[in-house]
């Protein structure tokens, strides 16, 4: 699958091309970086905004640029995806709002952070990269059948060589690496697009997205050596010319969300605008997909340990709608 848009276009460039007149689309983490461009190239292409935040107030300037510039309905949420009362509290919020929801864009992530667990044990990537968004997408699973929806779920290359340990989820077992921690959530994205392409089939459909490498809040606790050392910038402090700039990193969320021949595809995985390539001897570190990750076994252990987590920690928000999904 191919398309006209490549590495260098942009989100506002993918959504000019789009035509969503009235229809609502979620984004988590829309207050920064990639989540910012996605909002922007969503509004472009027509859609009203539902934005998740962990703190609303960061998110008012956004909320009202983008009302003013593209006349689209914005409502701002508040949503700690770490916490899974929050997300299910933020849910119902969506719920109680929108009947039908068209696009779903799991943006926010955590990469090198200060905490590394959380008081219910679990580590902090894991339940913001992967675990909030699973309960929240199970929790407007019916809002978006109804929106024939597309969930469109961030990734990373830094999935790459770095399979999930089902029996670690919780990074209980080893010692502290959050750069490992990372690529395994971002592992855990790709597998939760996988099972839910084998349990939704189209009725919504689920693609991965690489959205290549840039500078964003996600590095904002890495510092200056470790930013050197990944190879983002150089001892002189020039970015890699292999970086993307933020709106150019957005692009393909918003080609996900919008792009017709799109439609009706589910479990894929793209990058720069089209299809991804599975990573061999020649691949760039930064590029291409680890072929592990189409593991259907690992995707369904994924999923069924995702529901246990979320029953034994968080039995008062999370059973009546695993029961019920």
């Amino acid at each position: 699958m191919m398309s006209h848009f490549d590495r260098e276009t942009t989100a506002k460039q993918v959504g000019e091309t789009g035509a969503l007149p009235g229809k609502w689309a979620l984004i988590t983490g829309a207050s920064s970086g990639l989540g910012i461009e996605t909002a922007r190239g969503l509004a472009v292409a027509g859609c009203h905004l539902f934005l998740g935040v962990r703190n609303p107030s960061s998110a008012s300037a956004l909320s009202s640029a983008l009302r003013a510039d593209f006349g689209c309905e914005v409502r701002v949420g508040a949503l700690d995806l770490a916490d899974m009362d929050s997300v299910a509290a933020f849910a119902r919020n969506v719920l109680a709002t929108v009947n039908e929801l068209a696009i779903f864009v799991a943006n926010a992530g955590v990469s090198k952070t200060p905490q590394w667990h959380l008081p219910n044990g679990l580590d902090v990537r894991f339940a913001t990269n992967h675990l909030g968004h699973f309960l929240l997408a199970k929790m407007l699973e019916k809002t978006l059948v109804r929106g024939q929806g597309r969930v469109i779920v961030l990734s990373s290359a830094a999935h790459k060589n770095r399979p999930l340990r089902l029996d670690d989820l919780q990074w209980q077992q080893r010692d502290r690496n959050d750069l490992a921690a990372y690529g395994e959530s971002k592992t855990a994205n790709l597998l939760f697009c996988r099972e839910w392409q084998r349990r939704m089939g189209n009725k919504v459909t689920a693609n991965a997205v690489l959205p290549g490498s840039a500078l964003t809040g996600l590095q904002r606790f890495h510092g200056e050596d470790l930013i050197k050392a990944i190879g983002f910038v150089d001892a002189d402090g020039n970015p890699n010319p292999a970086m993307k700039t933020v709106e150019q990193a957005a692009a393909t969320s918003v080609w996900a969300a919008i792009a017709p021949e799109l439609l009706g595809r589910s479990g894929l995985i793209l990058e720069d605008c089209r299809l991804a390539n599975p990573m061999d001897a020649n691949t760039h570190p930064w590029t291409g997909f680890d072929p592990a990750v189409l593991d259907d076994d690992a995707a369904q252990s994924l999923w069924d340990a995702s529901e246990e987590l979320l029953t034994t920690l968080h039995p008062t928000a999370t059973t009546a709608t695993l029961k019920n999904s």
